[in-house]
């Protein structure tokens, strides 16, 4: 039997797909997802297609690479463990790992905060720098603003809005509605004439309008309707007068100030009152004993305007608060005068020991016997009361009265230092000291009882019981544990020198000066005392500190000098004289008090006095260059012109200096011994040639006396061999070049020399003063940008900078002169000279007062304000400035020294060169 196989062939959907068919693959799918099932749509190969990729990789040497590639642990995010840890349980151990972990993190940041916050900070700044916001761009142009005048504004054109000009031109054409006739009618009634009458104006004949029906005959009388008018108001300020005095009660003159002062409230604050209405009524209903609450529901009335209900309220908390006084005093405070008497009646029934509420009604009354009454019968109550007792002896015009009070005062109030000291003023001497002993016995720590025994001897000229009772009040005190330390009881002695009690201040200084300061700080602890004594005003307490200080160290030659420059500044001549009399004695080698000493004789006109002094200081010092050239001085002012010359002889064979030398040739310049002078300039050369004052007085001899330009540049060229770091001298060598003509030469000397002495503004200064003579103003501009760079606080370039720019720019750099150099005085005294240029008289004062101030030695500054005040000051100012100037002295300052150095100004005072600088000055701004 045959048995056949059954041949299923399966259709074309069961059938299997070929390898690597992708569906859709020729239509150019390569595959999707979806949101269920996340991966390509084409088929991943099966496992023997991996198998076959695989050997073939490792044929090729890449068998690891794939194994690395096809590693799912590679991406693993480490802070989510799995495998190995991923049943672990997470524990306290892991918690406090992972602190640690992230403690550590946050040193490490915290390290490096500081690099990363500089860098970030540096970049910021480099990039602000490279990319600057507009505002700062613009900051010199806005600072240009403020010399715009008004009329400037008021001129600059508006601005034309030029966006969408084209379309805006483009209008849609204007459409027109008709308009209804009725409109047309109505406008035509109104402005046409009628040419016809209505029945009514024709039987009144046209003309006649009646006022009331035809044939009544009753015409309108206006002047009764201003009769009633008149009437009622009359009655209207009938109602609001006195109806005693019969004077009205507004006031014409505050009535409308009185309107202005009336708050309308808005609906908030009556919200807000409302709710606190509220709440106040709460609390005074729950708790009615606690009277801050009846307080606060009052003035909360009393703000809303209903006085009223205020004193109601207050009435009643009166009521229920009968023992507190600030209910008491808030209920008088809101009634009248007399409501308030009667009040403050109930209230010391209630309350007999409140002393406020005694006060309150010695207060209210008017007449001071009233008052007295209130305040003995207080006493009644409240004999312990110090307000009271000194109230009740305030209002005593008898002084024996007030006395008779003190005496009951202090038996019953022992203990109150005040009553003590007011009824020792009001006693006679024994009586007084009696007072003050029995105060000192019942108040044993109070130093103000002392003070005012040691004041009570003072005025009796006791000089000696002062200090002995002040020694004992020191000791006691301490004994009995008083805390009063020193910086106290200094405080007491400049307030004993306000009240004029001078004595007492010593004394106090004297005993109390030395408390709680170790012996090395002495001295400057106690100089700091007296300069803050001089600062506060309290001369007489600084000068009983310096001689205290003088007392325990009289051979300290500084707390001399400050002594004597204390004295000259704050005392009187006799009072200095003697001062540097004894420091002359104590510390013979001391230059500056012989010289200061021989000064004060010259000024005074004692001129053998002063020759005396100095006398007596060649004895003590023979070979001192400063009391030699002293007194060569002295004989030159005096016009002892030839004993001058012998004292010279002498200093320069015994003192043998190069002042000696210089002062030596420039009396000969002046007498007008030029071979002479040369010759000890030569002389004075050899022996000190590093002495740059010799070179240039030589150099101006031959170029002004000689008119030898040529021996004059080869004196200061040698000179400049000799000192190259001498500015003066190169000024000087320029300046030769540029008189000769020689602009480029000057020019050259002025390079060569900043070469020698660098960020030194002088030469800088006058580099740009020679462009700018010579014309070259670009030149010059960029000197002067290129010196303020090397030297950016120098007040002499600044001010330079100001004088050199156009008067719109002015301002904006005079700021920023001020934030470079704030108080240099050729900056501020410039500045004063813009202010008098635009004719601001009161700011240019106080500006050049600025500036004499900041630098008094600055003659300069000196000269310009008495050039302004002979133009626009009084006669009393500029003598003002003249004697502040001559008391101040002068020295420096390049108008100044011009002045004063010239060989014709030779022995002119400190006022003649004062006027002849002011005269040569002219203000070019």
């Amino acid at each position: 039997m045959y048995q056949f196989k059954q041949l299923v062939v399966p259709d074309f959907m069961n059938k299997k797909a070929p390898p690597n068919y992708i569906a859709g693959l020729g239509r150019g799918a390569t595959g999707f997802t979806t949101r269920s099932d996340i991966g390509p749509a084409r088929e991943t190969p099966d496992a023997s297609e991996k198998a076959l990729a695989q050997a073939q990789a490792a044929a090729e040497g890449r068998g690891k690479k794939a194994d690395a590639d096809d590693d799912d642990e590679q991406y693993q995010d480490p802070d989510n463990e799995t495998g190995l840890f991923n049943t672990a349980p997470y524990e306290a151990d892991d918690e406090e790992a992972d602190r640690i972990y992230e403690e550590v993190d946050r040193k490490m940041d915290e390290r490096r905060r500081a690099r990363r916050e500089a860098r970030e900070k540096e970049e910021l700044e480099r990039y602000r720098k490279e990319r600057p916001k507009i505002q700062q761009q613009f900051a010199d142009l806005k600072r240009g603003l403020a010399v715009v005048t008004q009329e400037e504004w008021a001129n600059i054109p508006e601005g034309a809005d030029m966006v969408r000009k084209g379309k805006r031109q483009k209008k849609m054409p204007d459409r027109y509605a008709p308009v209804p006739d009725s409109v047309l009618l109505s406008a035509a009634q109104q402005s046409g004439f009628a040419t016809s009458l209505d029945p009514r104006q024709q039987a009144l004949e046209g003309l006649a309008t009646p006022a009331a029906p035809a044939g009544d005959g009753t015409m309108t009388d206006f002047v009764q309707f201003g009769q009633a008018r008149d009437k009622v108001l009359g009655l209207k300020l009938d109602q609001i007068s006195d109806s005693v005095t019969g004077q009205s009660i507004i006031d014409p003159k505050g009535y409308l100030t009185d309107l202005n002062s009336i708050v309308v409230k808005t609906d908030a604050e009556i919200s807000d009152i409302k709710k606190a209405r509220t709440l106040l009524r709460s609390v005074i209903t729950t708790n009615p004993k606690h009277a801050p609450g009846w307080i606060a529901a009052a003035r909360l009335e009393e703000v809303a305007g209903k006085h009223g209900a205020a004193r109601e309220l207050i009435a009643k908390g009166c009521e229920e608060c009968p023992t507190s006084e600030d209910v008491w005093l808030e209920s008088a405070r809101l009634n009248s005068v007399e409501n308030a008497k009667v009040i403050l009646a109930q209230a010391v029934r209630r309350i007999p020991q409140s002393v406020k509420i005694w006060l309150r009604a010695c207060d209210l009354e008017t007449d001071n016997t009233a008052k007295k009454r209130v305040l003995r019968r207080s006493l009644e109550f409240i004999p312990n009361s110090v307000k009271i007792w000194k109230a009740a002896v305030s209002h005593e015009e008898d002084p024996e009265d007030a006395r008779i009070l003190l005496s009951r005062a202090v038996e019953c109030v022992p203990l109150s230092v005040e009553l003590w000291l007011a009824l020792a003023r009001l006693e006679n001497y024994d009586n007084a000291k009696k007072v003050l002993n029995k105060a000192r016995q019942a108040v044993p720590t109070s130093h103000e009882v002392w003070i005012t025994a040691a004041k009570l001897e003072e005025t009796q000229n006791n000089e000696k019981m002062v200090e002995t009772i002040i020694t004992r009040a020191v000791s006691q005190l301490a004994a009995k544990g008083s805390s009063l330390d020193r910086e106290q009881w200094l405080k007491e002695a400049e307030t004993c020198e306000k009240e004029g009690y001078v004595g007492t201040c010593q004394a106090i200084v004297s005993a109390t000066v030395g408390m709680g300061v170790e012996d090395e700080d002495r001295k400057a602890t106690w100089m700091e005392d007296a300069q803050s004594c001089t600062a506060h005003g309290s001369v007489a307490t600084a000068r009983a500190i310096y001689a205290h200080a003088l007392k325990v160290f009289p051979n300290k030659k500084s707390i001399w000098r400050r002594a004597a420059f204390f004295e000259k500044s704050h005392g009187t001549r006799e009072s200095l004289e003697d001062v540097l009399r004894r420091a002359v004695r104590y510390c013979p080698q001391a230059e500056v008090l012989w010289l200061m000493g021989a000064k004060e004789k010259w000024m005074s006109g004692d001129i053998p006095g002063a020759k005396g002094i100095l006398e007596e200081a060649f004895a003590a010092n023979p070979n001192s260059e400063q009391i030699w050239l002293a007194a060569i001085k002295l004989e030159v002012e005096t016009g002892e012109h030839q004993r001058a010359r012998l004292l010279l002889t002498s200093a320069r064979r015994k003192a043998d200096t190069q002042r000696v030398w210089m002062k030596s040739a420039v009396l000969e310049r002046q007498l007008g011994n030029i071979d002479e002078a040369l010759a000890l300039l030569d002389q004075g050369i050899g022996k000190f040639p590093s002495f740059d004052k010799l070179w240039m007085i030589k150099g101006q001899i031959l170029q002004f006396e000689r008119n030898g330009v040529q021996a004059a540049r080869e004196c200061y060229a040698t000179g400049l061999k000799h000192v190259p770091k001498s500015v003066p001298l190169w000024l000087l060598a320029s300046r030769l070049e540029e008189a000769a003509g020689q602009q480029i030469k000057a020019r050259a000397t002025l390079e060569k020399a900043r070469i020698m002495n660098p960020k030194t503004a002088e030469l800088w200064c006058e580099a740009v003063r020679v462009e700018a003579r010579s014309g070259n103003a670009a030149m010059a501009k960029a000197l002067l940008a290129k010196s303020l760079q090397e030297c950016p606080s120098s007040g002499l370039l600044w001010s330079e900078a100001i004088l050199m720019d156009p008067r719109p720019a002015r301002k904006s750099r005079s700021a920023d002169a001020l934030k470079k150099c704030e108080n240099d005085p050729l900056v501020v005294c410039t500045i004063a000279r813009l202010f008098w240029a635009e004719r601001k008289v009161d700011k240019a004062r106080n500006w050049f007062n600025r500036a004499v101030k900041t630098n008094p030695d600055l003659g300069d500054s000196w000269a310009w304000w008495l050039k302004f005040e002979m133009m626009h000051g009084t006669e009393e100012q500029r003598a003002e400035v003249v004697t502040r100037c001559v008391a101040a002295e002068p020295r420096h300052g390049e108008k100044w020294t011009a002045v004063s150095k010239d060989v014709g100004s030779a022995g002119k005072g400190t006022e003649e060169i004062l006027k002849l600088v002011a005269a040569g000055l002219v203000n070019s701004l």
